[in-house]
């Protein structure tokens, strides 16, 4: 006896749609992936709110799970939950950028802060604390730690671009957990970033530099290379053993 489309596993009916093209069983899957949508945006949250709502982020979200959905090859892609996840992040990002969202005076108060970090351990022999940062930039504490928190929203945009994407254009797989039990309790869990962020700690400071001169500023290899004086194809060969060193990072973390 055939199975109704309601007693069918996600998995099986993904089989289905890509025999079938039925749009009935597409809008069953969509339905039943929502959860990454809204669990994405809810995630996501403090990096568009001041320019758009929650509601059209997951709009955007169940848009480019429709679009994974048909896209989807699953001897080439990674799980479906990974997939359809990393996609809808994407997406986010994407609008995020093209909002221009960061602050005009950000980066310049993000330098005096690593500037001011830098003196203080110097001077104190110690890795001095917030309130100690922000005193010596007689900077309202609050304003230091809204500005630090944006600091790790752009490790958490530029380190999505990282992996999105690598030196060949071709996706870097990030491996994950499989999600089960509540998927909105246990989504990401933060583990990925977390991972992510201590991976670019490990490299050297030539690489962090030119990791975030290129995925942070959006310079281009070129003026990569210019800012820091050294030649084209140099930089692009410390962005590749950057890459490869954040790709092993995460394989052995979480894979």
């Amino acid at each position: 006896m055939q199975k109704g489309m309601e007693e069918m596993t996600n998995e099986e009916l993904l089989v289905l749609y890509q025999e079938s093209r039925d749009q009935g069983i597409k809008q069953e899957l969509t339905l039943r992936y929502l959860y990454l949508a809204k669990s994405v945006a809810i995630q996501m949250n403090n990096l568009y709110s001041d320019f758009m709502q929650m509601e059209d982020i997951i709009h955007e979200g169940v848009i480019a799970i429709m679009k994974g959905i048909d896209r989807y090859d699953p001897e080439r892609d990674s799980k479906f939950e990974t997939f359809i996840s990393r996609r809808i992040r994407g997406t986010v990002i994407d609008l995020i950028r093209k909002n221009n969202w960061i602050p005009r005076n950000y980066h310049k108060n993000r330098q005096s802060i690593e500037n001011a970090r830098q003196y203080l351990y110097e001077k104190q022999g110690h890795i001095p604390s917030d309130e100690e940062i922000a005193g010596y930039l007689k900077m309202n504490l609050r304003k230091y730690q809204r500005i630090q928190r944006m600091s790790t929203m752009m490790n958490v945009l530029s380190l999505d671009m990282i992996t999105r994407g690598d030196e060949n254009g071709q996706a870097i797989q990030v491996p994950s957990d499989d999600i089960e039990g509540q998927p909105e309790d246990i989504f990401f869990k933060g583990e990925t970033v977390k991972t992510l962020v201590k991976a670019v700690e490990k490299l050297k400071e030539k690489e962090k530099l030119v990791i975030s001169l290129y995925y942070v500023e959006e310079l281009s290899m070129t003026q990569v290379a210019q800012v820091l004086n050294v030649s084209e194809p140099r930089i692009s060969q410390i962005h590749s053993e950057a890459i490869r060193k954040l790709k092993a990072y995460m394989k052995s973390h979480l894979g």
